[in-house]
């Protein structure tokens, strides 16, 4: 089995392991830079950043490391805005806002970053990787990328996805099982319709497109690695592992409760977004689920639900904090992210030596 694939050479990377783009301040410049440096792919997680800071980012990081690098930012997605929806999910919090000594907010500037802003930035900056979820780029901005000398990476739930981000002209395909954290990157089609396992997805995108695929979802060390391999994808992304180590800028009551997770205590919820996402339970996800018929689209309720949040992080409240994990959370430690390139990397080692044994 090959280390050296498509996908480590179309990015530049030593090893086949990329570090999932986590938005909300989670992928500092110093978590990218130190899995860059350590051989395997740093991304920023950009979703929610200005196109300032999106700069001031980079340059940042180009300061940490002169190896590859990925910017991730959202596609925007349509969406209805319901005055009667926004009313009644703030009726259901104003309990947790009178319990955080927080006022209801007015009506927010925006809901989400410009996209077309953040695009310029990434463009002018001239990133190695730029990857991006929730659609798919036109293949026209995707043609500029590429000009511009930047790789491209699409997220895919679905092989119907997949297929749709090939003919877009992307590099490189992620593929989202349903095991992985955070927000699902579905686009085409229901959200249901597309809770595919990692290990049913990957083999199924490999062999439908003709560019590599990155395998992603519940993946968080050597064994997960070798399999997917095994599977036909030719590099893997590991969120939940980088999420806890000592670079992310995770809050502490966040990496705690990661670490404390086991294998069943993650759902998929609208409860803090409005977009179906993996998280830890807690009590505001599992109260605020019981309404979720009723609450505004992301990224709408996404806006209405930032200052609860906020206020939880300065409170050290992890009750009412969106704690994005996957399904092989009690797979991750708390340890420097070099660290945990290479412990991956020596498992993998390991198990191909054997299996060459044998």
């Amino acid at each position: 089995m090959r280390l050296k694939t498509r996908a480590t050479e179309i990015l530049g990377i030593e090893y086949p392991i990329v570090q999932a783009p986590m938005a909300g301040g989670i992928t500092t410049p110093q978590l990218v830079s130190a899995v860059s440096n350590a051989g395997a792919l740093g991304s920023l997680g950009a979703a929610y950043l200005s196109p300032e800071k999106i700069e001031q980012s980079v340059t940042e990081i180009r300061k940490l490391t002169d190896k590859p690098f990925a910017v991730n930012l959202f596609i925007p997605t349509n969406f209805e805005e319901s005055p009667e929806k926004v009313r009644r999910a703030n009726e259901s919090m104003r309990p947790y806002r009178n319990e955080l000594g927080i006022e209801t907010p007015g009506q927010p500037s925006f809901y989400a970053p410009p996209f077309e802003e953040q695009l310029k930035a990434v463009m002018a900056a001239r990133v190695p990787v730029f990857s991006f979820t929730f659609g798919a780029l036109r293949a026209e901005l995707t043609g500029r990328l590429r000009e511009n000398g930047t790789k491209v990476v699409g997220t895919a739930t679905t092989v119907r996805e997949g297929l749709k981000l090939e003919e877009a002209g992307v590099d490189l395909v992620v593929g989202q099982g349903v095991e992985a954290g955070g927000h699902r990157g579905t686009f085409l089609g229901g959200f249901g319709d597309a809770m595919v396992g990692t290990m049913a997805l990957t083999p199924q995108l490999a062999d439908a497109l003709s560019i590599p695929v990155i395998a992603s979802g519940g993946i968080a060390d050597g064994r997960g690695l070798v399999a997917a391999l095994a599977l036909g994808a030719e590099a893997v992304q590991v969120g939940t592992a980088f999420l806890t180590c000592e670079e992310s800028g995770a809050h502490p009551a966040y990496k705690e409760a990661v670490l404390g997770a086991s294998e069943d205590d993650t759902v998929i919820t609208r409860a803090f977004s409005g977009r179906p996402a993996r998280g830890i339970k807690n009590r505001f996800l599992l109260e605020m689920s019981e309404h979720e018929e009723d609450l505004p689209p992301y990224p709408i309720h996404n806006a209405w639900t930032k200052d609860i949040r906020d206020a939880a992080r300065e409170q050290g409240r992890p009750e009412f904090l969106s704690l994005w994990a996957g399904q092989a959370a009690r797979l991750a430690h708390p340890v420097p992210a070099a660290e945990l390139v290479e412990g991956i990397m020596s498992q993998t080692r390991t198990i191909l030596r054997d299996e060459e044994k044998h």
